[in-house]
Order: C-alpha cells, then sequence, then structure tokens
C-alpha cells in the first residue's frame, strides 16, 4: 500500500447499529458482540470490505480485560481470550473476502485500543477530564496484585504515576491484539496528552509493532483537554513505530484546520490518518448534537489527501463508502 491512500473502515457500532443491532446504553458498545453474537461482527467487517475497505478495524475500542471480567462475569484469561478473538474475527473475514474475490490486495487487521475514558462510560473520552483526576488507585491496585509493590514511595511523582498508570491500563489490551497477530494498532480517540504518551511509550514493549495515533479534538485547534493539537502530535516524535499520527471521531470541518495547525510539527516519515464523524458533537451531559450542515466527504477527503493524509476514513457506516472511494 506505499505511496496511495490507505481507506479505513467506517464506524463498526454505527454499521451494526444500522443492521438492526442494539447497542446504546451498552457500557461494552460493540465489543459485548464478540461474545454474544460474533458473526454480526463478522458480516460487518465484510460489508466493510465489500465496499473498498484496505483496513479492518477489530470490535475492541470500548473493550478492556477488565471490562470483560467486570461486564460479562469472566475469569481474566476468559477475558484474555475474548479480546484477542477480535483479532481472529477479523482476519476470517478477510480470508473470506479474498476467497470470493479476484483482488490480489490483501487488507490489514488493526487492533483497535480506545481511551481509558471509553472504560468509564461517560463520556469522558471527549473531554479527557480524567487525566487530572486520576488518583493513582487503578494503577496500585495493579501492582499489589502483581506483588510489583507494596505502597507507592512519597516522592513518587504523581505525573510519572498517572504515565504509569495509563501504561499499566492499556498493556493487557494491546499485549492480547498484538499476540493475536493483529498487523497494526489503532490507538484512537485519545482526549489527553499525557495518555498519548503512555502509549507510545507503552508500544516500546512490543518493538515489531506498528501502530497509528489518533486524537479526540474539541476545535480547530485543541485536543479534547485543551492542549493544543500541534503540541500533541509531536510525541510521534518519540517513537519509530508509528505509521501515522491524527485525529478521529470529530466533525469533518474540523480536520483541515486541525491539520493546518500542526503540519510543522508532524514527523516527515509519519503520515497523518484522518476519519472523522458525520458532523456530529459531543455534548457533556447531552450526548451527540448533530450538524445539519452538510459537507462532501468526498471533496474534503481529497483536501486531506494533498495536506498528506495517506490513512482516510470515517467513523460512519458503509454508505459514506461510494464516494469516499473516490480519493
Amino acid at each position: 500500500m506505499d505511496g496511495q491512500v490507505v481507506i479505513l473502515d467506517g464506524g463498526l457500532a454505527t454499521e451494526l447499529e444500522a443492521a438492526g443491532i442494539k447497542i446504546q446504553g451498552d457500557p461494552l458498545w460493540s465489543a459485548r458482540l464478540l461474545h454474544t453474537n460474533p458473526q454480526a461482527i463478522k458480516d460487518a467487517h465484510q460489508r466493510f470490505l465489500s465496499s473498498g475497505a484496505d483496513v479492518l478495524t477489530t470490535a475492541t475500542y470500548q473493550a478492556s480485560v477488565d471490562g470483560f471480567m467486570k461486564h460479562l462475569g469472566m475469569t481474566s484469561e476468559e477475558a484474555i481470550q475474548l479480546m484477542m478473538s477480535g483479532v481472529q474475527i477479523a482476519r476470517d473475514a478477510v480470508q473470506d473476502f479474498k476467497t470470493r474475490t479476484s483482488d490480489n490486495k490483501v487488507p490489514l487487521v488493526a487492533g483497535s485500543v480506545g481511551p481509558y475514558g471509553a472504560f468509564l462510560y461517560d463520556g469522558s473520552e471527549y473531554t479527557g477530564t480524567y487525566e487530572e483526576t486520576m488518583s493513582g488507585e487503578v494503577m496500585l491496585l495493579i501492582c499489589l496484585h502483581a506483588g510489583l509493590i507494596v505502597k507507592p514511595k512519597i516522592s513518587f511523582s504523581m505525573s510519572l504515576f498517572r504515565l504509569q498508570e495509563f501504561k499499566a491500563w492499556h498493556r493487557p489490551q494491546v499485549q492480547c491484539l498484538v499476540s493475536a497477530g493483529a498487523d497494526l494498532i489503532a490507538m484512537e480517540t485519545i482526549p489527553s496528552l499525557k495518555e498519548a504518551e503512555a502509549l507510545v511509550e507503552l508500544l516500546r514493549e512490543f518493538p515489531n509493532t506498528k501502530a497509528w495515533l489518533s486524537f479526540s479534538c474539541k476545535d480547530q485547534k485543541c485536543i479534547s483537554t485543551g492542549r493544543t493539537f500541534a503540541e500533541a502530535i509531536q510525541v510521534a516524535n518519540r517513537s519509530k513505530q508509528l505509521v501515522a499520527v491524527g485525529v478521529n471521531c470529530c466533525p469533518p470541518p474540523l480536520i483541515t484546520p486541525l491539520l493546518t495547525s500542526a503540519s510543522q510539527h508532524k514527523p516527515p516519515d509519519v503520515s497523518w490518518v484522518v476519519y472523522p464523524n458525520s458532523g456530529e458533537e459531543w455534548i457533556q451531559n447531552i450526548g451527540w448534537k448533530t450538524d445539519k450542515s452538510k459537507t462532501t466527504f468526498a471533496d474534503l477527503s481529497l483536501e486531506w489527501k494533498k495536506q498528506g493524509a495517506k490513512w482516510i476514513g470515517n467513523n460512519i457506516s458503509v454508505s459514506f463508502f461510494p464516494s469516499e472511494n473516490k480519493v
């Protein structure tokens, strides 16, 4: 896929809901279907492939080992196996696609890693409020359980503690996806610079793994916590494993100014990755608010391509793919 635009799949949950499957109100979101209806996930993957997607993203955005244990009553081992099954379902969809098409392309499987806020299930992946309010309790419990520490040292920096806490939280999910054979990791909808730093640092523990990093953004210049997008994407300078950095799940009109604001700070060997929603905005305590103004996605995609975006998609259903494929 070198030298050409890579078409990402659409919003898996949106596609599943379009097929009549209820997902709203579930703390596991589409990840519950890994347990209850894996065929529905595979069918959605296949629809994206038939519509031209070059990349399938696993149904693990809102999944976590702890989340499966909490909401499905699973053991740790069962939760690990369920997490890994997301990769296998996508792989099976790719294999089926290859057997019924003469297309020589081999679609990639991206293991989705959502932010800690997705586990909290309070919309904070669009605010990042947990970045400064985390007390270290999650990290302490993990470390105590693993026998790594008895109590935190008094001199331990809270900033470093939060960094280690984020790494400890994400490590089981990344480990599962890498072990299951994902082609790369999609670290997506990250609202917090500290969490992004932790993910990039964690990625070094898997030196043969590539990834992209995409932020959730609040306006034309800032990620969700209020730090500038230009500052946030500079975390890519710390990794040789990132193939792309960018933004996802925000209104399309924000993309061009965001990329422009940070263009001088992006490493030259790292591409932009962009996959917005259809114009919705997350309003805390209210939910999604739809922008009634519509802009042609294909036209915007061409604009993003000119800005250096190589990985382009959306958080919508397959209905948007005919125009998207004109990129």
